[in-house]
């Protein structure tokens, strides 16, 4: 079993020697290695058991660090920058020669971020690389939001997890590119549309794909828990002649014993309701329960990337 601990020497001595390593973030908890070894990149790809074909996150702890990982900067992104980092927004950008082929999967574009947890932006500024890091999870079950979910679902192939309690956020960061005149979104995450559009003007989005992504966290079926998960549509009942559990937004559904819901908020706070999403889905899909349902939140603010992971979740 992983050693879980919050010594920051022993993590770094980790990723020195090419090893993967848990680490924090404000919104999920990721697995990370030196984003500039080749071979210690691919441990992650085996680790996960991720596809080839699904780029990767570098983190690291400045902007000026940043400017080392790229050819350039759009204003956009600049502002962008300035506005949220430390924080979950990621930004797609013309890659440096230096960042390795299978970190993005061969594309032209690297995604990067400044993650906006103390313990981690400590860890990055002690070592001499940035981290690739995707969140540490089997590919496509739910991401980890605590560093014994990184234990419990990866064990022994991780040395050491850097434990730095629950996460805020709970939702993986928002990822926007700069390819076209208008800024696209890739993926919905930690950073609510409005928050982006009050900097930089309006932005579309783009965000499904059921393969070669063009950005992490693209591909249609994710994040789902093992047993089968069904989002109800408006005026959907749940269909209960099987033991069914059940995640809602803020009153329990009638029918369904109490035990087997879990709510996101009772007071309709979205923010909460995204801190609560993974670990509740992982709680439900732990019960004796043949199939899970999920009802759509409003569909603003964080409401709408928490109604994206919910889509993905219940794809077949």
């Amino acid at each position: 079993m992983a050693q879980i601990g919050t010594d920051i020497g022993i993590a770094k001595a980790f990723l020195e020697a090419g090893n993967v390593v848990g680490i924090p973030t404000e919104t999920v908890y990721g697995l990370a290695a030196n984003a500039f070894d080749t071979n210690a990149v691919l441990t992650i790809f085996q680790v996960k058991n991720r596809p080839a074909f699904d780029p990767l996150i570098v983190h690291t702890h400045s902007l000026d660090a940043v400017a080392e990982l790229v050819t350039s900067l759009p204003d956009a992104a600049r502002q962008l920058a300035e506005a949220f980092w430390p924080g979950p927004l990621t930004l797609l950008l013309p890659k440096h020669g230096r960042i390795p082929d299978l970190v993005t999967s061969g594309l032209p574009s690297v995604a990067v971020r400044i993650p906006g947890h103390p313990l981690t932006l400590a860890l990055l500024r002690s070592l001499d690389f940035p981290l690739a890091a995707p969140s540490a999870n089997p590919f496509g079950y739910i991401s980890p939001t605590t560093a014994r979910h990184v234990a419990d679902q990866l064990g022994d192939q991780v040395p050491y997890i850097l434990d730095g309690g629950p996460a805020q956020v709970g939702l993986e960061s928002t990822i926007v590119g700069f390819d076209t005149e208008v800024p696209t979104v890739f993926r919905l995450g930690g950073m609510a549309l409005e928050q982006i559009e009050r900097v930089i003007g309006p932005v579309s989005v783009r965000t499904h794909s059921t393969s070669n992504p063009q950005a992490p966290g693209m591909l249609s079926s994710h994040y789902a828990p093992r047993k089968p998960l069904t989002l109800l549509m408006p005026d959907q009942k749940p269909v209960q002649d099987e033991p069914v559990g059940a995640l809602v937004f803020q009153h329990l559904l009638p029918g369904i014993p109490a035990e087997q819901q879990y709510v996101l908020s009772p007071t309709g706070d979205l923010t909460e309701a995204a801190k609560n999403l993974f670990a509740y889905l992982r709680a439900l899909d732990a019960l004796d329960v043949v199939r899970l349902y999920a009802e759509p939140l409003p569909n603003v603010g964080l409401g709408r990337a928490i109604n994206d992971r919910l889509r993905r979740a219940s794809v077949p």
